[in-house]
């Protein structure tokens, strides 16, 4: 990825791993849920209030590994009282409103869905912006050229001060913008602040536990 190298911050990190990946996902819909419930939280906060999901609205599963729920599917979690595992009305209505559109078929993850579509989709879904947007597709769909802009540990670990400046910066990573996120995850991860962990610390995601419908989930509540 030359056109990474070619960037003086970028250069460093990129010599230093130059097989670092986009983690992706097992189901896009789970994916997005945990993107939902960490936008104003920790990753461990959002973790917790995952757990309890899928302990309330999933389905039991007794399994090796400690494996205990299969994580809610979009039928069910669309008129869910989800006010009673703690969330806001803010998110719960978001939450529903994902899993009404992905229940109805209007917002596909699977295999041939366009990025342009799927994100102006997702925006219009009240609550989430272009931030989660763009996180969700650069982990659900594979999309090389994601890039959440305005995510304060990209910014920092760039110090710049907003996302206009980053995007103009990062019009020369294009297609690879994604790669670039990663790597800028992986630059502020190396000075852990913990007045970042709120919105900035998102990048740890990737190794969060992730459950999907379908498949079991090891909880913690």
């Amino acid at each position: 990825m030359q056109n990474l190298r070619s960037d003086p911050i970028l250069r460093a990190r990129v010599e230093a791993d130059p097989g670092i990946r986009v983690p992706g996902c097992w189901n896009g819909f789970e994916l997005a849920v945990r993107a939902i419930l960490g936008q104003q939280i920790t990753v461990k906060g959002a973790t917790v209030m995952a757990g309890r999901m899928a302990s309330r609205f999933g389905k039991p599963f007794h399994g090796a590994g400690g494996l205990t729920h299969i994580f809610p599917m979009p039928k069910v979690l669309a008129n869910a009282p989800l006010g009673d595992i703690g969330l806001t009305g803010a998110r719960v209505e978001t939450i529903r409103a994902l899993a009404r559109a992905v229940y109805s078929g209007k917002i596909n993850f699977g295999a041939g869905a366009g990025s342009e579509s799927f994100l102006t989709r997702l925006c219009e879904i009240p609550g989430i912006g272009k931030w989660t947007a763009q996180y969700v597709a650069m982990r659900a769909l594979g999309e090389p050229d994601a890039f959440p802009s305005s995510d304060l540990g990209l910014l920092r670990a760039m110090a710049l001060g907003n996302s206009r400046d980053l995007e103009l910066r990062a019009e020369a990573w294009r297609p690879w913008r994604a790669y670039a996120a990663m790597y800028l995850w992986s630059i502020g991860s190396q000075c852990p602040n913990r007045e970042n962990q709120a919105r900035a610390g998102q990048d740890q995601e990737a190794a969060a536990p992730i459950t999907v419908p379908g498949r079991p989930v090891s909880i913690g509540v």
